[in-house]
């Protein structure tokens, strides 16, 4: 299968080939609860997660650098009010500003000047893979473009302590494929970066190298849990249901009452 920009999302890509997204449906990360019956009902598209206005206005600047801005805009309406000038709604005029804000700095834009939503393919941990690269830079570094709340905030994780937000939404993971994928294409291993933006009143903006030591751990990671993932995936076994998420509420079937300890289990 050769992949495109028109068929790198595609069912077929996606049965076809693991990705960074998918990975975390079937394992989570600190941040994202895993849930093995959503992560199948998505790859059967019989579950579609909710477009959120954070993923949009996420969606959108990405869109900005790769030069599909106005294609973008004609895809998603929502963007525009409903009456009056049907201009945009405040949340993408903040992403508009996002936007300036990262073109005044010449640093910033230097690691984004790469070239834009590159396509690999690898195989590692017993099945092909696919990545999509925001900017590479060949010989370099490879870049992704990460729009979020905040970058300094730290996140609470039980029995850890407080994550930065690389590790607690598993960009690390993200940065460990990236960079052993691109090294089975070029032979280099590149270092990975993070251009991070945020949202706040006055949008903050930083470039983050993401160190090979979190590389390396998270590459472990993700090898520690393929082999489950892979036979959920095939067929092989059942996948486990989380209870806890939309997709699980949604196709929820009561067969017994539960008992009062069961809603403290948790804890």
């Amino acid at each position: 299968m050769q992949l495109t920009s028109e068929n790198y999302y595609s069912q077929e890509a996606n049965k076809k080939y693991m990705s960074v997204s998918q990975f975390k449906d079937f394992a989570g990360t600190y941040g994202q609860l895993a849930c093995e019956f959503t992560a199948m009902e998505k790859l059967e598209e019989r579950w579609e997660e909710e477009e959120t206005t954070a993923l949009l206005v996420g969606s959108y600047v990405d869109a900005y650098f790769e030069g599909t801005l106005d294609k973008f805009k004609a895809e998603h309406t929502n963007l525009f009010k409903k009456t009056g000038d049907k201009g945009l709604l405040k949340d993408y005029v903040k992403a508009d500003e996002i936007i300036a804000r990262i073109e005044r700095d010449s640093y910033f834009m230097k690691y984004m000047s790469g070239q834009k939503q590159v396509i690999m393919t690898g195989k590692l941990f017993g099945t092909e893979w696919k990545i999509k690269i925001d900017s590479y830079i060949p010989d370099v570094a490879i870049v992704d473009l990460k729009v979020m709340a905040s970058i300094t905030d730290l996140k609470w994780v039980k029995d850890i302590g407080y994550l930065d937000f690389v590790r607690f939404w598993g960009y690390d993971i993200q940065g460990a494929i990236y960079q052993e994928i691109v090294r089975q294409n070029t032979g280099k291993k590149l270092p990975f970066y993070i251009a991070g933006a945020t949202k706040e009143k006055e949008p903050d903006i930083q470039i983050i190298h993401i160190t090979d030591n979190y590389l390396q751990e998270a590459l472990y990671k993700v090898e520690m849990n393929m082999p489950r993932i892979l036979r959920v995936k095939s067929g092989e076994v059942t996948p486990d249901r989380c209870e806890l998420c939309d997709c699980c509420r949604h196709t929820k079937v009561l067969t017994k009452p539960i008992a009062i300890t069961d809603l403290t289990a948790a804890i």
